[in-house]
């Protein structure tokens, strides 16, 4: 089973005359295992897309299916408990700074009511340690570099073991050097674990890390590619 398979999406803005088409006949498949990075300019629908995708707004109109739910039509609970095997990373970390970097990675363990705090932070500082952040566990974010920072967002979205990951603008705010070690940070441990990624970019410096390359123009898919893996 393909974790996204989308035909025929279309999606807009607003009502009669202020209706805006955002994503026309958008088709699109993820395989299991792979990196797939969205580019192409902005207010093409990357981020749209991402968003229904991510069961984070209702579907209009064709086919979604997402780790095998259909979200067409989907009830909110549907898309709620979708959500929880989801991996999400942001260009803006969301980090709460009155937490450590410990808790607020084993706050996306807080869902699950089956894990004890104690290993709620047991996990969340083993996956700080993968992503190389051993000995800032109790740090605040405050005391975090960027680079430092958005490595704990990929703390925190791999912890539970998603069954998928979604990336917008994951090193944006980052300089070459950080957005470069972040970017294939996440894609070689989501790589070691099997688990795919859509990432929506204009960084061209990660390209690099991508098994294909999508572009979309003007809400459509433009043109799909295999990457050259350095």
């Amino acid at each position: 089973m393909d974790p996204i398979r989308i035909d025929g999406l279309n999606f807009a803005y607003g009502e009669g005359e202020l209706r805006r088409p955002v994503l026309r006949d958008v088709a699109l498949t993820v395989h299991a295992g792979e990196v797939v990075l969205l580019t192409g300019p902005s207010g093409s629908g990357k981020t749209t897309l991402l968003t229904l995708i991510g069961a984070l707004r209702g579907m209009q109109h064709g086919s979604c299916r997402v780790l095998g739910h259909e979200l067409l039509g989907a009830p909110e609970r549907e898309r709620v408990v979708l959500r929880r095997s989801i991996g999400f990373i942001f260009q803006n970390h969301n980090l709460l700074g009155f937490l450590t970097a410990r808790q607020n990675v084993a706050m996306s363990l807080e869902l699950d009511a089956s894990v004890p705090e104690a290993e709620r932070l047991e996990r969340a500082g083993a996956m700080l340690a993968a992503v190389g952040l051993a000995g800032h566990e109790d740090k605040p974010p405050s005391k975090l570099s960027g680079g430092q920072r958005q490595r704990v967002a990929i703390a925190r979205a791999l912890v539970g073991h998603p069954g998928l990951v979604l990336a917008d603008e994951p090193t944006a705010a980052l300089d070459k050097v950080s957005g470069g070690e972040v970017a294939h940070l996440l894609r070689d441990i989501a790589k070691s674990r099997g688990t795919p990624i859509l990432m929506v970019t204009h960084d061209p410096r990660i390209l690099d890390i991508a098994d294909r390359i999508v572009a979309m123009e003007d809400g459509r898919i433009v043109e799909g590619e295999v990457a050259a893996q350095a």
